[in-house]
């Protein structure tokens, strides 16, 4: 499946019925989008707390079944924002190229260019 095609097939499954208003830029895709991800990246670190803390077995499982979640949200995001996958990938690692040249530094990642990194982000 291709993104384009897994974001066409997540949003046959949203809902067209919210019962928030837009606020300014934010609209009720956007919040209901960004409340989805906040909420399937707790129940990621829910799994992760029962591993560490209580000792239990890591779900991957579960894990995996999260991410999907997490994915459907994205989708849902990348539509309203009006780009697909591939542009969000393409600009995300555009931009890590500015901050990290040759490979991953503590000293690049306490010392960003974050104007460099917005200009990636607004072309």
């Amino acid at each position: 499946m291709s993104p384009n095609e897994y974001i066409q097939n997540a949003l046959r499954t949203e809902t067209n019925q919210y019962s928030f208003p837009s606020t300014g830029k934010v609209t009720p895709r956007i919040e209901h989008a960004v409340m989805g991800l906040v909420t399937e990246a707790a129940e990621c670190m829910d799994a992760l707390k029962k591993a560490k803390i209580y000792g239990r077995e890591l779900d991957l499982v579960n894990l995996k079944e999260e991410a999907g979640d997490i994915m459907w949200y994205l989708a849902v995001l990348a539509d309203e924002l009006g780009v697909s996958f591939e542009e969000i990938w393409e600009k995300n690692i555009a931009k890590l190229k500015t901050r990290y040249p040759e490979k991953y530094t503590d000293e690049h990642a306490i010392n960003r260019d974050t104007a460099a990194e917005r200009a990636i982000l607004e072309q």
